[in-house]
């Protein structure tokens, strides 16, 4: 049983449908019913119940539902992704506070409200999946991009060190940090010939990623070929931090 956060669109509902596609069942979380409910359809044509439980991410109490609703409705609860992000591009001697803290809310504080919530299940029952989604912002300065790259650094440490937490409880927590795929929140810039130029000439694979190409990964991460691992970030960028 799976939670995926961010579910309503772009790669959420890529991993969403993966997993639901290997057999999870699943609850989709982000705060757009509407698409939600259809990435619910997706999921469950492949034979898994989903359920649909809109949930702003920033908002422990909100969270602590979800993960109670979900592990009450499926059953159990075994993997957490926690997908949902936001982003605003703007020099950072021209942001404005409330933009820092509605991207740490979310991309930041999101991530630890869903691993928080999970706990109490995860840990009782001594097995569990996390999936933090990171980015290759991480990795790679771009301006404009300072505060949601400080969001993203900080899933990357935070997954290490709770994995190494949580090692003993056979609880893995790992990361993804995908490069440039086009998604509805960057599509617009990346219909800019100039935009998209400039950020896949530093990509070694020359394209930027498909959202069908994520959801593979995630299933790995969710599944018992990955118990040896944890604490690490996986970079699905196209050779992009590579080079």
């Amino acid at each position: 049983m799976a939670v995926v956060t961010g579910a309503s669109r772009g790669l959420g509902r890529a991993m969403a449908v993966a997993l639901a596609e290997a057999g999870a069942d699943v609850a989709l979380a982000s705060r757009a019913k509407v698409e939600l409910e259809e990435t619910a359809h997706q999921a469950e044509a492949h034979g898994v119940r989903a359920l649909v439980l809109p949930t702003d991410v920033s908002d422990y109490a909100a969270v602590e539902r979800l993960m109670g609703e979900t592990a009450s409705a499926l059953g159990r609860l075994d993997v957490v992704v926690n997908n949902s992000g936001i982003a605003k591009v703007a020099p950072l001697a021209e942001a404005r506070i409330e933009d820092w803290q509605a991207i740490v809310g979310v991309n930041l504080s999101g991530v630890f409200h869903g691993c928080r919530a999970a706990a109490p299940y995860l840990i009782r029952q001594r097995a569990g999946k996390i999936i933090n989604l990171a980015s290759v912002l991480a990795a790679v300065g771009l301006p404009g991009y300072t505060m949601y790259a400080a969001t993203k650094g900080g899933v990357i440490s935070f997954t290490k060190a709770l994995g190494v937490e949580w090692a003993r409880h056979n609880i893995q927590v790992n990361a993804i940090a995908p490069g440039w795929f086009v998604t509805d929140m960057n599509e617009a810039a990346f219909a800019d010939p100039k935009i998209h130029e400039r950020l896949t000439r530093d990509i070694p694979a020359r394209r930027t990623g498909r959202p069908e190409e994520i959801g593979p990964l995630a299933v790995y991460l969710a599944g018992p070929g990955s118990d040896f691992m944890t604490g690490q970030t996986i970079f699905l960028d196209g050779g992009h931090t590579a080079a």
